[in-house]
């Protein structure tokens, strides 16, 4: 037998075996950026490294992020914009393991807005969600943030005013709600009537029609609850309780899932375009979750994961860039709520979605800086 053929074949085979690992460890961290995302002077910004890959370990790995401004921390890249700093400014994220070797790379853009975008403008705006939304404090951090100098007259619109609302504040949020709950949630007894809990158990888009059979009437719903006049901003922030009980360990599963949730989020936006033909959707990338396991295991005793609710969780934010990303002729637009959260400190230590008072800020600060990069391009 020919040793030197014996030898070569013997590297050969262990070279596949290296490369076949690097390749997996390169696809497992699936790394994920959006196209662009948005700052506005004075308003801090953060791209937290565990919200952009997918692995439980992100402190074994090196971030490099290349851009002008801002700076590189031990778990973020960060900037706090000043006013010259104003325009586009390319980033480049490149993930290396411990030895150095690069293993995953992606680009995107930070437009930064001029703190007077839209100033004197008006801006009438509606917010739906789930219980991040109910919780009323990132939709107050947008209403503090919207009130400084140099932004538009604003308006929000919603038949929900918490106690925890602030003056001027309203939305349509609500704990545990879906995009299949908005469009089809019904009780005919109570119809818009709170339950004995204080709930509401029915859809504001919903009515009973004619027949008596529920119906979903978003033209109504601006009748009604808005003086007829229709939002120029719909911002829409979904996602946790439409895939929360999906089994993260059937990846065809996960899909088959959120393939419903993302028509039935279709099937909505295309409801709400036919009753609001120059609204705007401003739909945010549902947020990443805390990093403590012990969040999960306060809240559900075992029964849910903090790494099976991420690979949800990321696999969702990829399919919403490629279904509903590049759709801005249409009308829709991707807010990336979920690069700028915080995933330790934006948390308490017992919640496993629902973030702190720090973390709800940085959701409303992405919603306004993006509301300041739209007042400024006011696409149609």
């Amino acid at each position: 037998m020919n040793m030197n053929r014996v030898a070569t074949r013997w590297v050969l085979a262990v070279w596949f075996i290296v490369a076949g690992a690097q390749a997996v460890e390169k696809d497992s961290l699936q790394l994920t950026l959006p196209p662009a995302w948005y700052a506005v002077p004075g308003v801090p910004m953060s791209l937290y490294h565990d919200n952009v890959v997918l692995t439980e370990t992100p402190e074994k790995f090196r971030f490099e992020v290349a851009c002008n401004i801002g700076k590189s921390e031990a778990r973020r890249w960060t900037v706090t914009p000043m006013d010259k700093d104003a325009g586009d400014h390319a980033m480049s994220v490149v993930v290396k393991d411990a030895q150095g070797k690069a293993l995953a790379q992606a680009k995107t853009v930070l437009r930064v807005i001029p703190r007077t975008a839209g100033a004197g403008k008006g801006l009438r705006l509606l917010i739906i969600g789930d219980s991040l939304t109910h919780a009323t404090t990132y939709p107050n951090e947008m209403a503090r943030l919207l009130s400084e100098p140099g932004n538009p007259k604003w308006t929000m619109l919603g038949t929900h005013k918490p106690a925890s609302a602030k003056p001027g504040v309203a939305h349509e949020g609500y704990g545990g709600w879906t995009w299949e709950a908005f469009l089809s949630r019904y009780d005919a007894k109570l119809g818009h009537k709170l339950d004995e809990k204080g709930k509401r158990p029915s859809s504001p888009f919903v009515f009973a029609g004619a027949d008596g059979k529920p119906v979903l009437d978003i033209a109504r719903y601006i009748r009604e609850n808005c003086a007829g006049q229709p939002p120029d901003v719909v911002s829409v922030l979904l996602g946790i309780n439409d895939c929360f009980s999906a089994s993260p360990d059937d990846l065809k599963a996960v899909d088959a899932k959120i393939s419903v949730v993302l028509g039935n989020a279709e099937m909505f936006l295309k409801a709400f375009r036919a009753a609001a033909p120059r609204a705007v959707f401003a739909v945010g990338l549902t947020t990443p979750p805390n990093s403590r396991e012990s969040g999960f295991e306060a809240n559900y005793k075992g029964k849910y994961h903090r790494w099976g609710w991420k690979r949800i969780q990321h696999r969702l934010v990829q399919r919403m860039l490629e279904q509903l990303g590049s759709r801005e002729r249409e009308g829709i637009y991707i807010v990336p709520a979920e690069l700028n959260l915080d995933p330790v400190d934006g948390y308490p230590d017992n919640n496993g979605v629902h973030p702190n008072a720090t973390g709800y800020q940085q959701v409303g600060a992405s919603f306004y800086c993006w509301l300041k990069w739209w007042l400024q391009a006011k696409r149609p």
